[in-house]
């Protein structure tokens, strides 16, 4: 039987394209961004004429400040007169302070009354042990080690160097124990990590200076608040890695140890805390590089060590001296990382052949501690104490000889050039300059609601209304001129950082010579602590705000450019493939495809070198960025509080408005 075949029916007839056009055009919805900032407008369009016409178009209104400074004097003077007789001093925070004092003075008098060489001994052989002591890479740790310790003493920083070592221990034992805990709950409970989440997005964006404001409110200048202020601040990253580890343990062991019939606590030291080890080892690395910087910076409130070394030394400008203490902050920066970094890399390694299985375990370490004690006792026994006078030297004087060489040649004065500090000045002049000017003249409203209209865009309407009212709350304060002085620094760093890191970073994901020549140079820059940034730039520089901005560019820059070549490397290779097949040039895939594809990891690096920079440019008081910065120095070094505490509240608010207006959330990251 054969098939009948009907036939189609006729299709309709095409409308003319000049039909269908305007109809198309009616039907076209309006563009995310215009339907975002719409409801926005249309307040504007209502609230700021009114605004405008009570308070003005200026600056911001003195009819919309609030005396605070006032307030804080009379608190700090109430704490002077009440530390001794009030109950919260008495039986909390003097106990918390005594303990605080006698445990650092313990463990400083312990190293230097141990000697310069069981110490040595005892560090090269710890970082022998973690390293591997059959492995060529335990042999270049403890001499990376040996070489460190020496380097200390020779320059004369051995007793400034045990004391920066007894602070870093006391704080980091603590802070890890507080942001482990802290972790532990935000693994494992949901409501307490939604809890913790802004917690510690705050204390992120919080500049050191503003941990050490309020705690010399309650403890005064010393160790205590040197020490507090350096756990609090070196807790979160111990905290938020420890409950990323947690969460993302391998759901088929878990599953596996439940269905076994192991408890709830069985699971948790047998399978998740395992599973975790590493993420948890690299919060112990990022807590102890962020307590070191730390407690470099806690040297304006007593800390002593190392910090202090810098810090008077940069209050005179002599960079020799400066460099002589920076020094051996460093190696022991690159001594902690290395070693933390090592004892990360092996951890699951197997035990080796049998020939060498005295060399792993509880052997190894019983092994390591016995010839510890013995070369110690030897070594004690032979030398003295404290590290000989005569294996000094003493690089102040020719470095500052090099210094005046520097700024009498190169430093001004080179033709065509002009040399670093005639950049310096030029930078301040024909960029910060207009910019603060710029800033300052614009109307209070107009950047109070660029803000909000930033924040929307970026992180939808929480992200708005964060930023608005933190804007806001810099005026109410009355420290309006100075944050918009902190802010044009910050805006010149973050520009110019951007520029050179995206460069730097697609230059690097597209050759990878130059990622490998790079990675050693970030990995360096990224363990040196805040402080050491300001040696060089001062030498180049001189003290202003330009060099303020130049030591926040180079404080940012790496993580820029790691975040950057992370981004463009992790692109799908197919897109890659296809736009070469379509003959696409490098520049073409560059800005068609890579950059298109990677912008959550650019949008990412934006917002950490925001928050990078402004850490930094306030750090920046020091060598004379003046505004918040100069505030909070001034603050510190006598006993304003006021002024101090008030300029430590605008840094925390401008940085929030800053985090959230270029922080995209999930819902926003993949909008036009």
């Amino acid at each position: 039987m054969s098939a009948v075949t009907t036939p189609a029916p006729p299709s309709p007839p095409k409308e003319p394209a000049k039909e269908r056009e305007p109809r198309s055009a009616r039907s076209r919805p309006a563009h995310p961004l215009l339907r975002r900032l719409l409801p926005l407008a249309v307040a504007a369009l209502v609230l700021v004429p009114v605004a405008a016409a009570l308070w003005g178009s200026g600056a911001w209104p003195s009819a919309l400040t609030a005396d605070v400074k006032t307030p804080l004097d009379d608190a700090y003077a109430w704490v002077v007169r009440n530390r001794d007789t009030n109950p919260v001093f008495l039986y909390f925070l003097l106990h918390l302070s005594n303990w605080s004092d006698s445990s650092v003075s313990w463990m400083t008098d312990l190293l230097v009354n141990i000697g310069w060489f069981p110490v040595t001994v005892g560090a090269v052989l710890l970082s022998w042990r973690i390293g591997g002591l059959q492995s060529r890479r335990g042999l270049k740790l403890a001499g990376t080690t040996l070489a460190s310790f020496a380097v200390c003493g020779m320059l004369g920083m051995w007793e400034a160097t045990m004391e920066t070592l007894a602070l870093m221990a006391i704080a980091v034992t603590v802070s890890a124990v507080i942001g482990g805990l802290l972790g532990l709950g935000g693994g494992l409970s949901d409501r307490f990590e939604k809890i913790l989440r802004p917690v510690l997005d705050t204390m992120q964006i919080m500049p050191a200076f503003a941990y050490l404001l309020p705690l010399v409110l309650l403890f005064g200048i010393g160790v205590p608040s040197a020490l507090i202020a350096t756990i609090v601040y070196a807790a979160p990253p111990m905290a938020r890695l420890t409950a990323l580890g947690l969460r993302g343990a391998d759901a088929g062991v878990m599953e596996a140890a439940r269905s076994l019939g192991a408890s709830p606590w069985q699971r948790l030291l047998t399978a998740r805390l395992p599973l975790a080890r590493k993420e948890i080892l690299l919060g112990l690395n990022q807590t102890i590089m962020m307590a070191l910087s730390m407690v470099t910076i806690a040297s304006v409130v007593g800390a002593g060590g190392l910090g202090e070394e810098v810090f008077q030394a940069l209050s005179t400008v002599d960079v020799g001296r400066a460099l002589a203490a920076g020094i051996p902050i460093v190696l022991l920066a690159v001594w902690l990382d290395r070693t933390t970094a090592a004892a990360g890399d092996r951890l699951g390694e197997g035990s080796g052949p049998s020939a060498v299985r005295l060399l792993h375990g509880l052997r190894g370490w019983s092994l390591t501690a016995g010839v510890g004690v013995v070369v110690s006792a030897v070594g004690a026994a032979l030398l003295i104490e404290e590290w000989p006078e005569a294996w000094t030297v003493d690089i102040s004087q020719p470095v500052n000889r090099a210094m005046d060489w520097f700024t009498g040649h190169l430093a001004e004065g080179v033709p065509v050039l002009g040399g670093t500090r005639t950049w310096a000045d030029g930078f301040t002049t024909w960029v910060l300059d207009p910019l603060r000017d710029g800033l300052t003249a614009t109307p209070w409203w107009l950047l109070v609601l660029l803000a909000a209209a930033l924040g929307l865009l970026a992180g939808g309407w929480g992200a708005m209304a964060t930023a608005a009212v933190s804007m806001a709350g810099i005026g109410v304060i009355d420290v309006w001129n100075n944050s918009l002085d902190t802010l044009s620094q910050a805006i010149a760093g973050v520009v110019v950082t951007l520029l050179l890191g995206f460069l730097i970073g697609v230059v690097a994901a597209r050759v990878p010579v130059v990622e490998r020549v790079l990675r050693p140079l970030l990995d360096t820059m990224q363990t040196l602590p805040q402080f050491i940034y300001l040696i060089p730039v001062v030498a180049l520089f001189n003290v202003g705000r330009s060099a303020a901005v130049a030591a926040a560019v180079l404080y940012a820059l790496p993580a820029v450019i790691r975040i950057t070549v992370q981004g463009l490397r992790q692109v799908d290779p197919a897109a890659l493939e296809a736009s070469r097949s379509l003959g696409a040039g490098t520049f073409q895939q560059i800005r068609q495809v890579q950059v298109p594809l990677a912008r959550p990891a650019l949008m990412l690096a934006l917002n950490q070198g925001v928050v990078l920079v402004l850490a930094m440019v306030i750090i920046g008081g020091f060598v004379g960025s003046g505004a918040l910065g100069y505030d909070v120095v001034f603050g510190l070094q006598k006993s304003a509080l006021g002024t101090g505490l008030t300029a430590g509240v605008a840094i925390v608010l401008l940085g929030l408005v800053l985090d959230r207006t270029t922080q995209r959330t999930r819902a926003t990251t993949g909008t036009p």
